[in-house]
């Protein structure tokens, strides 16, 4: 059994080890030597990975992989995964819902701080201005649309219900669930945007859901709509959702996941200004990043990792055709 990465706490490797280390032979990738990582990833009957694309970004390392019963995800996306230069043959798990408690929590205070005019109303107090004329909004009675109602939505619409909001989530299955008053597909997304008063991006980004909101669907959305992404920046066109804030000031949009992040050695830039937005509200893709989730994440993956070598069903598999 191989992990990728090395554990980013004590917390998070006492986790992996707690469910994995009676099972299976742990090693950690990162603390062999190069000569010996391709012969320990072509041994492991299973992979622990957080960011597979840039811990496996040896093309001699991807070649060593081929039989192993499963890539489980620490992150609950797969977009990074390179499904394109992956042998057809592993399966790979993501983690979804693994970070759905703390991610719906930061949902609902980004669309509570923009419903209520948090940012507006402080940067006015720091000129000087004491509007108290320009009403704030309420949630409840409100109708909030959840693109990808999976544990993340869930999770969020569980908490704008106990405000007296209704849901409208959106799913690939459409049926109803106890936690929405009405439930749709994409198909519908037309008919989901003009009704909805705050707007949830938790969709997994795929070849479907890239750049899914544009110009047409931001300009079918209430003048006032309040927009919160917490998914991946590029379900969202960044040139059209910048337009659409600088024209319509009474639309505003919490962004949690950002165009160009600093990944392994990069940096974080915006192509526009949108923080010189008074109503843009950002959060450097932290929703996740309460204290314990990632060990409890990492406990949650490596207990799928159990299924697979117990020859259990695993949970999560993630189809390669909507990403290849």
């Amino acid at each position: 059994m191989v992990v990728t990465f090395s554990p980013p706490s004590p917390d998070v490797a006492a986790a992996i080890s707690q469910r994995l280390q009676a099972e299976t032979n742990l090693v950690y990738l990162p603390e062999l030597p190069e000569s010996e990582r391709g012969g320990a990833l072509s041994a492991a009957e299973a992979i622990l990975a957080w960011n597979l694309g840039a811990e496996l970004a040896d093309e001699g390392h991807l070649r060593q992989l081929g039989s192993q019963r499963l890539i489980q995800l620490l992150s609950a996306g797969a977009d990074h995964v390179p499904f394109d230069r992956l042998p057809e043959g592993v399966p790979v798990a993501s983690n979804a819902g693994a970070y759905a408690e703390p991610m719906a929590e930061h949902v609902l205070a980004m669309a509570l701080a923009l419903a209520k005019r948090l940012p507006q109303n402080h940067a006015a107090l720091s000129r000087g201005e004491f509007d108290q004329q320009t009403p704030t909004r309420a949630i409840a009675g409100t109708l909030v649309g959840v693109l990808g109602f999976g544990g993340i939505g869930q999770a969020s619409a569980r908490l704008f219900r106990a405000l007296g909001a209704s849901v409208w989530g959106v799913n690939r299955s459409g049926r109803a669930h106890e936690l929405a008053d009405r439930m749709s597909t994409l198909e519908d997304l037309d008919a989901v945007l003009p009704g909805a008063d705050i707007l949830v991006i938790s969709l997994p980004l795929t070849r479907a859901t890239r750049e899914l909101i544009g110009r047409r669907e931001l300009s079918l959305l209430k003048a006032d709509a309040i927009l919160v992404n917490v998914a991946r920046a590029a379900i969202v066109d960044e040139d059209a959702l910048y337009e659409h804030l600088e024209r319509n000031p009474a639309f505003s949009a919490a962004i949690d996941t950002w165009w160009q992040e600093p990944r392994h050695g990069g940096s974080f830039a915006t192509r526009r200004p949108f923080f010189q937005l008074p109503n843009v509200l950002g959060s450097p893709h932290n929703s996740a990043l309460t204290e314990g989730t990632l060990a409890a994440a990492a406990g949650r993956a490596a207990k799928n990792i159990l299924r697979a070598l117990h020859d259990e069903p695993v949970q999560h598999l993630v189809d390669r055709a909507e990403y290849v």
